[in-house]
């Protein structure tokens, strides 16, 4: 709600401002995007096997202070058993630097994932079936 709220601010009344982030969350702790290589590694063994939480807040705002809404969804993952030659391979592609949980489903880190349980999209980072809901809802789809 922030972010959509930050961007709403500068536009011009009546705009409409959709907004989302994703969080990885393992045992109740955040893990957020890491720092770099060694803390992708470092998380990616943290979740080798487990499964975790990925859940992504979506906001619609409408420009400057109207009318607003929110809804979160979450999604359980389960990640394989992969080495720690998998791990270093992945990391070594760059792709894990910029992802919350250091991995992306719908790049090469969908083959460190075993099980998807809820909305894919969710996983990639914009539920679109939640979205979809918001749209309507405001008659703007």
């Amino acid at each position: 709600m922030a972010k959509a709220r930050h961007v709403a601010g500068g536009l011009a009344r009546g705009a409409i401002v959709l907004g989302a982030d994703t969080e990885v969350v393992l045992d109740g702790r955040l893990l957020g995007k890491p720092r770099d290589a060694a803390d992708a590694a470092r998380i990616l063994k943290a979740l080798r096997g487990r499964i975790h939480e990925v859940i992504t807040g979506v906001a619609l705002v409408e420009a400057p202070a109207g009318r607003e809404e929110t809804a979160a969804v979450t999604t359980r993952v389960r990640m394989s058993g992969y080495t720690d030659a998998e791990i270093e391979a992945y990391v070594a592609t760059g792709e894990p630097l910029d992802k919350a949980g250091a991995y992306a489903v719908q790049g090469l880190g969908g083959r460190l994932i075993a099980q998807v349980d809820g909305c894919f999209s969710n996983v990639v980072g914009l539920p679109v079936t939640t979205t979809r809901r918001l749209l309507e809802r405001w008659s703007l789809l």
